[in-house]
Parts: C-alpha cells; structure tokens; sequence
C-alpha cells in the first residue's frame, strides 16, 4: 500500500463573500472527487472569503500509481481559473506492514 496527503492552500481572487467563495470550492473539490476517486475535504480558512485550504488523501497498491495519480491532481490544481494555488504540500506516507 501506498499512500499520500495533499494540502492544497489557495487564494480565490474573485470572492467578495464567503457564498463566492463556496461557488467555487465546491465544485473545485467534487472535480478532485471524479478526477481521481479520492478523499478530499475543505480543511482551512472556513471563515476568510479568499482563502482555502483543501486536503486529499490518495491511496494506491503501487508507487507508479501513486505518483501517476498525485501528479493528475497537481495538473487540476494548476488548470483551475477561478482559483490559484498558493502552496501545495506532498506528504507520502509509510506502510510498515509491508
């Protein structure tokens, strides 16, 4: 097993209200959904109207996939345009069971 978390920070140039800013999260985060079947959730700056911090969690039985599947999210991120990507943060995880 092979696994990693994402922690997505970005900014939502467009949004004057915290209702704009859902406007656009949402379907950012459902898009990670059917992108990759993955786990995703909005996990910072609940209450700032530009901000977010969205987390996935990826799981894969090989590191080829792993990485294959980590690098399709990066490109979503960097293809959104209502939204920009502050800082993305890859964090693998390890199976000591092996």
């Amino acid at each position: 097993m092979h696994a990693a978390a994402l922690r997505i920070e970005v900014h939502v140039p467009d949004s004057h209200s915290l209702k704009d800013k859902r406007r656009v999260i949402v379907p950012f985060v459902e898009g990670l959904r059917r992108l990759a079947s993955v786990s995703v959730a909005e996990v910072g700056y609940h209450d700032t109207w530009q901000r977010s911090v969205v987390g996935v969690a990826v799981v894969t039985a090989d590191a080829s996939s792993l990485e294959t599947l980590v690098e399709r999210i990066r490109r979503y991120v960097d293809d959104q345009v209502e939204l920009r990507p502050t800082d993305v943060r890859l964090t693998h995880m390890e199976d000591h069971d092996g």
